[in-house]
């Protein structure tokens, strides 16, 4: 007979939950904040112990519309008094079909387009690659330096960072290679990438046997790093000389972070495939994978899917994010609070040695910290801005392939009045670190 077990006493301070998080949770499951939230709304968030914080970390890129939006909280509660789920794949609805239609109209490509629904962005790149394998009858893909592609056996064997993702989980699936991607602090250009590429032809893959390229036009956990319009074009010329598809992997810069609703829109570069998730139902568990619909159609029926994929609520919060964005104008708005971030950190340089570089696109913007005069990376200088930060409110996340670039995720809908008081906080742990 199973013990009846006595309920835990009544928690109300961070000390409380962190000792039962540790008791309860494995260690693999890593933490940022030493605080447990209680309630949030737009850009702020309040711990159990009732202290504010601006969060400028949006769940890791989710919360372009903000906590709580009131339109997506409406689509939510309708949608509730319906149903909340049947598996699209047994008794599908018409959310999820009208969804893939806004979706397939607002991509960038030309000609016609299919979109798939699946739960997580890790979701959305496997489902990728097997699309490709299936459209081309290949098995390689070529990733990139710096890439973050999530934390699945095939996301980690695509992703272009050992720790703390990949060490100890191997070995990884086979036919998966990585080329430099360019970097101007790093000393990689162009035509060094490009080359990059060509020499993985040379010494580890034929490019015969290469169904895609898999590249984020703004490396996400990379450091905030830009494509440059020149490498995305070089790869497509590439890519189209030996009958490769390119995926963009927008789940990080898409729905109006980089002030478009696909980064990949900044270019005028067509893609064969493309991933998105995080923003797209604003907190809800949605990804998909949308493409030219003769690629998307390679697979055979029961090939794609999943038992959650396409849920039906996150479907109903998906449709109201998309109204927000537009109705809103958050494209328009993330390049003005872009243009304002950027600014403060361009006019804090030359007080702020340390700061070698502010680069982004739209509300999509890192700087990156090294020893003064361009030299070593400098993480340590790095955690001691966001500590700062923090202790004064604010909520930071770090990046970069040695944790020395703060990203900056605001909500594309936190308050003027709210911007200028984390411009003041981050003016002050800057100056502090």
């Amino acid at each position: 007979m199973n013990a009846v077990l006595n309920p835990p006493a009544a928690t109300t301070t961070n000390a409380q939950w962190l000792a039962r998080r540790q008791a309860a949770t494995p260690r693999g499951v890593a933490v940022l904040e030493p605080f447990f939230a209680a309630r949030a709304l737009n850009a702020e968030l309040w711990d159990v112990e009732g202290r504010r914080f601006i969060d400028f970390a949006s769940g890791i890129a989710v919360l372009n519309t903000g906590h709580r939006h009131p339109r997506v909280q409406a689509a939510l509660q309708a949608q509730l008094e319906q149903f909340h789920h049947t598996a699209y794949q047994v008794v599908p609805y018409a959310g999820y079909v009208s969804l893939a239609e806004r979706i397939n109209a607002l991509s960038p490509g030309e000609g016609a387009r299919k979109t798939a629904f699946f739960t997580t962005g890790a979701e959305a790149v496997e489902n990728a690659v097997k699309i490709a394998r299936a459209a081309t009858g290949r098995s390689g893909v070529i990733a990139f330096d710096g890439g973050f592609h999530g934390r699945t056996l095939m996301g980690m064997a695509l992703t272009g960072k050992v720790l703390p993702y990949k060490r100890g989980f191997g070995p990884f699936p086979a036919e998966v290679h990585h080329a430099p991607f360019p970097s101007d602090l790093d000393g990689v250009s162009v035509e060094q990438a490009l080359h990059g590429v060509q020499q993985l032809f040379r010494t580890s893959i034929e490019p015969a046997r290469v169904a895609a390229f898999i590249v984020e036009p703004v490396q996400g956990e990379g450091g905030f790093r830009p494509a440059p319009s020149a490498f995305l074009q070089g790869l497509r010329a590439i890519a189209d000389a030996h009958g490769i598809l390119l995926i963009a992997d927008e789940i990080q810069t898409g729905f109006a972070r980089t002030g478009r609703w696909f980064a990949m829109q900044h270019h005028g570069v067509p893609v064969d495939l493309m991933c998105f998730a995080k923003s797209l139902a604003g907190g809800l568990p949605l990804s998909g994978v949308c493409g030219r619909a003769e690629v998307m159609d390679a697979a055979e029926p029961g090939g794609l899917g999943g038992t959650y994929a396409g849920n039906p609520l996150a479907v109903a919060a998906a449709h109201a994010v998309l109204d927000v964005i537009a109705d809103e104008g958050l494209c328009e708005r993330a390049e003005r609070l872009g243009q304002r971030l950027r600014a403060q950190l361009a006019a804090l340089q030359a007080s702020v040695p340390q700061l070698a570089e502010v680069r982004g696109l739209g509300s999509m913007l890192a700087a990156e910290f090294r020893a003064p005069g361009g030299g070593a990376p400098d993480p340590d200088f790095t955690r001691r801005v966001q500590a700062e930060a923090l202790q004064r409110g604010l909520i930071l996340l770090s990046c970069g392939s040695y944790g020395n670039v703060i990203r900056f995720l605001h909500p594309l809908t936190t308050p003027d009045a709210v911007f200028d008081e984390a411009m003041g906080i981050l003016t002050e742990a800057l100056r502090a670190a």
